[in-house]
């Protein structure tokens, strides 16, 4: 018999259970998308029965807690539900213990599901290696953060990961008019569209939407959505994946000169509570690594960014952030002085300290100046222009380039003063 702690709900018709729940698929043909993995190929790994271990990586809502409901009901080994949340180091090992027993009486090994298996820590994910390592007991895990960084190496590479992608519109609808025939086409693809990718979300929506129509069985209209749809806020954990997909969207958005993506970018990230300050933050960085000298005024726009938004927060400072963003996506880049400091951060890694020419160093004493400390050294103001010929490179980097701007923005003045001295430079992109 299977766990019912986790599933009761997929099969109970009880109004105080949530639609989602209630809707839960419970036969592989009622479960929409993932068809780049669920095909006869997946069903054959299945039904063989010969699987270790499989881990389902994927966004909220795209049904991996689902597939697992369906491969509870398919299967005939003992089924043990937990999530991570919930349970602890020592629930787990009484449920491995349980199914090592019984495959040592020569039972099949029970399946274990974990859901959200990311919250137990790479340490307490041990528990389950040596139940694997003998096979007296099964592993289906569900994780929102990606397996490479969450999951214990040791685990993974005894795992089939799985990963599910957001669901498309069109499924979507199939689920809500599955729960709901009789709403409008037209709502239904309002829900879809405000669900992200989300099947819990999407019936989620429908659930309240009902709940607005009434208990007098009216079927929802356009207005009940507008009034709903206002307060719904936008999916993003700050903690997640998402997190940091949207944050790198968004930077590559701008380096890539296109101002509506960074916009849009930007607006999911307010609109899911993101911290301004955060964003500002990396504005700044972004201003100096890949704008650099091109412009150099998109640092002092970005800091000013970052002031103001810390003087006067959300929601004006969405003005101020839109503003800077269009500005440094419009920018001209370059990414040559951070290019530069990199290069010479690794010099020094790889080869120490080079001597600093003697005319460079410090003479605050008369025994260094005896010792040459400062000797030779020509003052450039006091020479035409201001500049004078000199090494500044210890001896044995004297030649090395750094820093080669490019002939964009502001960086191609830097570029003609750099050769009129005789620095040689990279020309061009």
């Amino acid at each position: 018999m299977n766990d019912p702690d986790l599933f009761t709900a997929s099969v109970s018709t009880s109004a105080d259970v949530p639609l989602a729940q209630r809707m839960r698929p419970k036969e592989l043909d009622q479960v929409q998308g993932q068809r780049h993995f669920l095909n006869e190929r997946f069903f054959r790994m299945l039904d063989s029965d010969k699987w270790t271990g499989l881990i389902f990586w994927g966004p909220p809502g795209s049904g991996k807690t689902t597939l697992a409901t369906v491969i509870a009901n398919r299967t005939q080994r003992q089924f043990q539900a937990l999530s991570a949340v919930t349970s602890g180091v020592k629930e787990i090992r009484e449920k491995l213990e349980i199914s090592k027993a019984a495959f040592r009486m020569g039972n099949p090994a029970h399946i274990l599901f974990i859901d959200e298996v990311h919250r137990l820590n790479k340490a307490q994910q041990d528990v389950l290696l040596p139940y694997l390592e003998e096979g007296s007991a099964r592993f289906i895990g569900a994780t929102t953060e990606n397996p490479s960084f969450e999951i214990n190496n040791a685990i993974a590479s005894r795992c089939v990961i799985f990963h599910f992608q957001p669901l498309e519109d069109r499924e979507l609808m199939r689920i809500v008019l599955r729960a709901a025939p009789e709403l409008p086409t037209t709502l239904a693809e309002k829900i879809a569209a405000a669900a992200i990718g989300d099947a819990r979300r999407a019936l989620t929506l429908l659930e309240h939407l009902q709940l607005m129509a009434g208990k007098d069985a009216r079927v929802p209209t356009e207005e009940d959505w507008d009034q709903l749809k206002h307060s719904q806020s936008l999916y993003y954990d700050k903690k997640s994946e998402a997190h940091y997909d949207t944050i790198s969207a968004f930077i590559k958005s701008i380096r890539g000169s296109d101002p509506d993506a960074a916009v849009y970018y930007l607006a999911r990230m307010l609109e899911g509570g993101e911290d301004p300050l955060f964003i500002a933050r990396r504005l700044i960085i972004l201003a100096s690594e890949d704008i650099g000298n091109a412009n150099p005024a998109a640092l002092m726009i970005a800091t000013s960014a970052f002031q103001a938004t810390h003087a006067i927060g959300m929601p004006e400072a969405r003005i101020v952030l839109a503003q800077c963003v269009t500005y440094l996506a419009c920018s001209d880049k370059s990414n040559r002085a951070y290019v530069a400091i990199e290069e010479a951060m690794e010099v020094v890694r790889q080869g120490g300290s080079a001597e600093i020419p003697m005319h460079l160093r410090n003479a605050p004493t008369k025994p260094m100046r005896a010792w040459g400390h400062g000797a030779g050294y020509a003052y450039p103001h006091d020479y035409p222009g201001g500049w004078v010929r000199a090494q500044y490179l210890p001896d044995a980097l004297k030649t090395r380039r750094f820093y080669r701007p490019t002939d964009r923005g502001s960086e191609k003045k830097f570029m003609e003063f750099l050769k009129q001295r005789g620095k040689s430079t990279d020309e061009g992109n």
